[in-house]
């Protein structure tokens, strides 16, 4: 029997609704994508619906959910952001240090994002830090809310 539902459905009943966070997500759909040849690779998807659809279902999904992060306010993003950084093993107050210095939300940027679309992204993020940064830091423990 032939599957016949779609896979961006498919991905996101699976998968994507299962990460609690906008942020996890981003996080989770630009780790699928190869930095050499930007396609998005994921077995499952591929055996079931085929390597080109599944890249597309990726990819689309992808800028969805970075346009759904964009779409939040900044108090949004605040609060799944530090739900994200909670779900980490690595302490909070490392993980926003290390963020700040070595800027790997950058990589969770889909490729068709537009240069304001990145502007905006990257001076979220940074603001969010730096609000986190203050947060955590001061002696506050490391998984202190």
């Amino acid at each position: 029997m032939v599957d016949t539902r779609r896979p961006s459905r498919d991905l996101w009943e699976r998968t994507l609704s299962q990460i609690p966070t906008t942020y996890g997500r981003l996080v989770y759909l630009s780790a699928l994508r190869n930095s050499d040849s930007g396609r998005y690779m994921h077995h499952g998807l591929s055996m079931v619906f085929g390597e080109a659809e599944a890249d597309q279902a990726m990819r689309s999904s992808h800028e969805s959910v970075y346009l759904d992060w964009l779409d939040l306010d900044l108090e949004q993003q605040k609060a799944d952001l530090s739900l994200y950084l909670a779900e980490q093993s690595t302490p909070r107050r490392t993980l926003v240090e290390n963020w700040i210095r070595l800027t790997p939300y950058r990589n969770v940027i889909p490729a068709s994002a537009t240069n304001p679309e990145r502007a905006l992204f990257i001076g979220d993020l940074e603001l969010l830090l730096e609000l986190l940064r203050n947060e955590y830091g001061g002696g506050v423990a490391d998984r202190a809310g």
